[in-house]
């Protein structure tokens, strides 16, 4: 028995030790080249730009309330698993839908180019030609996106689809909303996927290295997928399929381990017992 306890007693010290070895620290510690108390210039960040199919929200308020009515869309009312015209409903602003040229019909100014803008951007354009067509001058304007959405796949605790609010997102506060990621996820491979202007562009980050600060995905944009790389112990565990459990040699298998198991510690076990009589 009290070889049985040291055999115990040193493989959790192995353990312990293999926890502790710097290559697994490497593999899983983000930003390892950036010193305590760092200080490091930003890129300026120009925001979400507008892009075909996009949803917005443009509001038009002004000091005499009535002037702005024409240049805002109606408030619409929708009912969640009900008819139209049941009591409850709750209410969204419609907004605009950039066509596939990049533009929107806006109340009075007709056609507007708006793809390649950010929101302060439009904001100032409608502004100005309200103001220069004489129709609102003291025009205020506030454009928010009604669709900012990005999705995170792969080695993350909750992968998903998550709606943004705010200007900005980084990948490091998208992989937050999918609650960091898992012990097999790859932290020096993942990847970012980004349609824009016809083409899908794929950037792969490496989270250990303070370079992913300098890279176009580090601030995300509306629609794009960040997914997490399985590392090679992962991908091994899943050749072990569903399919394996359910069939009757595993169970076989697993009921033959389990009775030498229990005829090695009944074995043990009497030998304890002659020992102690002797």
């Amino acid at each position: 028995m009290k070889k049985i306890l040291f055999t115990v007693i040193a493989t959790a010290l192995l353990a312990g030790l293999v926890s502790c070895n710097p290559e697994t620290y490497k593999k899983i510690n983000y930003l390892q080249d950036v010193d305590e108390d760092a200080s490091m210039s930003m890129k300026i960040n120009k925001g979400i730009i507008i892009q075909p199919q996009d949803q917005l929200s443009i509001i038009v308020t002004s000091r005499d309330p009535k002037m702005a009515v024409p240049f805002n869309l109606s408030v619409a009312t929708y009912y969640t698993g009900t008819e139209m015209g049941a009591a409850g409903g709750n209410q969204r602003i419609t907004g605009y839908v950039v066509s596939n040229d990049g533009d929107i019909d806006f109340p009075s100014l007709g056609n507007l180019h708006v793809a390649g803008l950010n929101r302060w951007e439009l904001q100032d354009l409608i502004k100005d030609k309200l103001a220069d067509s004489g129709l609102l001058r003291d025009a205020i304007v506030t454009v928010e996106f009604l669709n900012f959405k990005v999705s995170v796949l792969g080695e993350v605790t909750a992968p998903g689809t998550y709606t943004v609010t705010g200007d900005k997102i980084t990948i490091l506060q998208a992989l937050a909303l999918a609650r960091d990621l898992t012990i097999y996820g790859q932290r020096e491979n993942v990847k970012v996927i980004r349609e824009q202007n016809g083409k899908r562009q794929i950037y792969t980050m490496n989270l250990t290295n303070s370079e992913i600060f300098n890279s176009p995905a580090y601030y995300l944009q509306q629609n794009d997928v960040v997914y997490v790389t399985p590392s090679q112990v992962r991908a091994g565990q899943g050749e072990i399929n569903e399919n394996y459990f359910k069939s009757g040699s595993f169970w076989i298998s697993l009921a033959s381990i389990s009775m030498t198991t229990i005829n090695f510690i009944i074995a043990l076990s009497n030998r304890a017992n002659k020992t102690s009589n002797n």
